[in-house]
């Protein structure tokens, strides 16, 4: 008897973060990076460290910034920033 094995990776998947949770991101993520500035880290790097490994340790408490932060997947935030990159891209 066969076994048949469907590639998940075949099939290309959509994904879509709603305009009011972008902007909800946006406002987490203007937080953030006060707070990082704020407390004489460098943000982004802060920013993406926290995205790639997901150790909230890379965001600090103060200003309740790693608690917003972590009420919303790394994913959306990924999707949000490559949005807005590539519509400020796109319309320069």
């Amino acid at each position: 008897m066969g076994v048949l094995i469907l590639n998940q990776f075949d099939e290309t998947m959509k994904f879509n973060v709603e305009d009011t949770q972008a902007h909800d991101v946006k406002e987490i993520l203007a937080n953030v990076y006060n707070t990082l500035e704020e407390r004489g880290y460098n943000p982004i790097n802060q920013i993406v460290g926290y995205l790639q490994s997901g150790d909230p340790a890379y965001i600090p408490r103060h200003n309740e910034a790693r608690n917003h932060i972590r009420h919303v997947d790394r994913d959306e935030i990924m999707e949000v920033l490559v949005r807005t990159y590539i519509e400020r891209e796109i319309n320069d």
